[in-house]
């Protein structure tokens, strides 16, 4: 999960009212029972020490929303009698969440919003392709290629012209394919885009994926049954979000790879603190104080959190800066922290991930992740 998107949660003090809410409406009853949840929020943040003003604009929002489209979940970031994001769900939080805290509570994200890898998409014919971005939030186009379409003129003898028909057309479609290639190549850097998708006809396709350069060959994808007329094809819209989702696991499964191979040498792995796996130098890190270490210097490229990772809420030390966080109060004072204030291990390094640039992955219950439940693929080992 890239998490741009969290910065404004990290550009402000605290402390946060967090709150993770089922918004379903499948039954009858259904405004009853939300009523009651919206109630449930509201008592819970009180006990917790929440403002009476931070609180209230939590329920005010959750009072508005639309019933038509209504997202399976969602997740509200209230500080200061505002809240600051509203992030819509794509599956309902399996038990609901509100908390009070010095950091908002954001590692409950991670399983909830689409992490799907943001796409382009090529829908191509022989004159020309329509360009379009999706991700989690959007889609919109982004583009066009227009080639030119030869029309034949019988002006040459009877038995000649089949083949100066196919050759020309031959020609004028190559050159289309180069013109669709290099506007793709073009417009490729500008959107973050992770993956490209070719929908089109198999020849048309290959002709076009022959012409992008090798860096954006590794991560096209063609897709059948689909047409440049073909941009809102319910059975297209599910086969592109497979490819997503594939190349979301593929990503997945190169991290956790990764990790594995630089975690640690023979004698590296030492105990840490309460129990918690911590490893010397190394392509990785796993456990909290090794993770807390790589995130103050910068170093984590990859954040990896398993569901129901055992040290989760275990508490380290943070001060306001992203990069100001440790497992020992007295070390977060060497830091030059005046006041450190305890927070969620799982929270903090969001934080820090946040202002690095990172991405975090989580890795399902069905495949081996770091023990304890945290661990990172670094940018860099000593």
């Amino acid at each position: 999960m890239e998490l741009g998107f969290l910065k404004p949660l990290f550009d402000r003090p605290g402390p946060w009212a967090s709150v993770y809410i089922d918004t379903t409406r499948s039954t009858e009853d259904a405004p009853a029972q939300q009523r009651l949840r919206e109630r449930a929020v509201a008592d819970r943040l009180i006990d917790e020490g929440a403002d009476a003003y931070t609180t209230r604009a939590l329920m005010r929002t959750l009072a508005e929303e639309q019933v038509s489209g209504t997202p399976p979940g969602r997740a509200l970031f209230a500080a200061g009698a505002e809240v600051v994001l509203d992030i819509p769900l794509v599956r309902a939080p399996l038990i609901g969440e509100a908390a009070w805290s010095t950091l908002p509570h954001t590692s409950p994200l991670v399983g909830l919003v689409d992490d799907l890898p943001p796409c382009v998409i090529a829908y191509i014919d022989r004159t020309g392709a329509d360009l379009e971005f999706r991700d989690s939030l959007r889609r919109l186009p982004v583009g066009r290629a227009e080639g030119r379409e030869w029309r034949a003129h019988r002006s040459i003898p009877e038995d000649r012209y089949e083949w100066h028909y196919r050759n020309k057309t031959e020609n004028v479609w190559q050159e289309n394919a180069e013109l669709i290639a290099a506007e793709l190549t073009r417009r490729w850097p500008e959107n973050g885009a992770e993956v490209l998708v070719l929908v089109g006809d198999p020849r048309e396709r290959r002709a076009v994926h022959g012409q992008l350069p090798e860096q954006i060959q590794a991560v096209t994808v063609g897709v059948e049954r689909g047409s440049r007329s073909s941009t809102h094809n319910e059975q297209l819209d599910r086969r592109i979000t497979d490819v997503r989702g594939e190349q979301a696991l593929g990503r997945l499964e190169s991290a956790l790879e990764r990790f594995r191979v630089g975690r640690g040498r023979p004698g590296d792995h030492r105990s840490g603190p309460s129990g918690a796996v911590d490893t010397g130098p190394g392509g990785a890190a796993e456990g909290v104080p090794a993770v807390v270490d790589a995130a103050r210097s910068h170093q984590v490229e990859t954040m990896l959190m398993t569901e129901a990772a055992s040290d989760a809420a275990r508490d380290v030390w943070i001060g306001p800066g992203p990069d100001q966080i440790a497992v020992q109060r007295a070390e977060a004072h060497s830091m030059g922290v005046a006041r450190p204030e305890r927070a969620r291990a799982d929270d903090a390094l969001m934080r820090s991930a946040a202002g690095a640039d990172a991405d975090v992955l989580l890795v399902p219950q069905s495949m081996r992740g770091p023990s304890g439940g945290l661990g990172a693929v670094l940018r860099w080992s000593f």
